[in-house]
C-alpha cells in the first residue's frame, strides 16, 4: 500500500507502521499541483510494482478554521475557501483518478477507485458550502467514471460518511457541540474511521464489482435521501 501525505510525514509514518505486512511506501505530494499528482502515482507504481486500487480520501475538511458562511466572510476569504477546496477535494481526486486509470488501462489490469465523499453533498453545508459542493461533484465524477471505465474492468464507487471521530474532529466531539453532533444519529454516537475503512475495503474488492457507480451512505441514519 502507498500512503500519500502533503506535509505531515510523521502522521503518515504512523499510519504506515500500523499497516500489516511489508512492502508499503510513503508518497509525498501536494494535490493542488498537477505535476505533483502525476509524480505521486508514478512513485506509487514504482514502489509497489503497480497500482490496482485508488482511494480518494484526501480533502480540505470542514473545520472551524475553514468556515466560510456566505453571510459572514469577506469576498477574499470566500474565494480562497472555494479555490482551496476545489483544488484538493475535486481536481486532486480527478487528476489522481486519471493517472491511476490510465496506468490500469495501459497494463490491461482490472482495478477499483473508491471516492470518499460526504453526507454533506446531500444535506447542504451552510458553514462550508464549498465542501458540500465539491463532495457532490466528487460523487458525480465517480458515476461518470464508473460508466467510462467499466469496459476496462475498473469499478468506481463512492462512500458518503457522516460525522466521523477522526483526530481532527476530537476537539469538536470533546467540546460543547459534541453532544449535539452525537445526537444527529439515532444511534447516539458518531461513526468511526474503522467503519468507513471496512466499507472501502469491500467496495475496492472484486466482490463489489457490480456495485460500480454506487454511492454508499455511512451516516448512522443521521440523514436519509431518496
Amino acid at each position: 500500500m502507498a500512503v500519500h501525505y502533503r506535509h505531515n510525514r510523521e502522521g503518515a509514518e504512523r499510519t504506515l507502521a500500523a499497516l500489516p505486512g511489508s512492502g508499503h511506501a510513503l508518497v509525498p505530494g501536494d494535490l493542488r499541483d498537477t505535476a505533483a499528482v502525476l509524480a505521486i502515482v508514478d512513485h506509487a507504481v514504482e514502489a509497489l510494482g503497480g497500482v490496482s486500487v485508488l482511494v480518494n480520501n484526501a480533502a480540505e475538511a470542514p473545520l472551524a478554521r475553514t468556515m466560510h458562511r456566505i453571510d459572514e466572510v469577506s469576498f477574499e476569504d470566500w474565494g480562497a475557501a472555494w479555490e482551496r477546496m476545489i483544488a484538493v477535494n475535486l481536481l486532486g481526486a480527478a487528476h489522481l483518478s486519471w493517472a491511476v486509470a490510465r496506468h490500469l488501462i495501459a497494463t490491461a489490469s482490472p482495478g477499483a477507485i473508491v471516492n470518499v465523499g460526504s453526507r454533506g453533498a446531500f444535506r447542504g453545508e451552510p458553514d462550508h458550502p464549498a465542501y458540500g459542493a465539491t463532495k457532490a461533484a466528487l460523487h458525480s465524477l465517480g458515476q461518470s467514471m464508473a460508466i467510462a471505465l467499466a469496459p476496462h474492468d475498473i469499478s468506481v464507487t463512492s462512500v458518503a460518511p457522516g460525522f466521523i471521530s477522526s483526530e481532527r474532529q476530537a476537539h469538536t466531539l470533546a467540546g460543547d457541540a459534541g453532544e449535539g453532533v452525537r445526537g444527529q444519529s439515532p444511534f447516539g454516537r458518531v461513526g468511526t474511521p474503522e467503519e468507513v475503512a471496512e466499507a472501502i475495503v469491500y467496495l475496492a474488492s472484486p466482490a463489489a464489482k457490480w456495485s460500480s457507480g454506487a454511492i454508499l451512505d455511512l451516516n448512522g441514519a443521521s440523514h436519509m435521501r431518496m
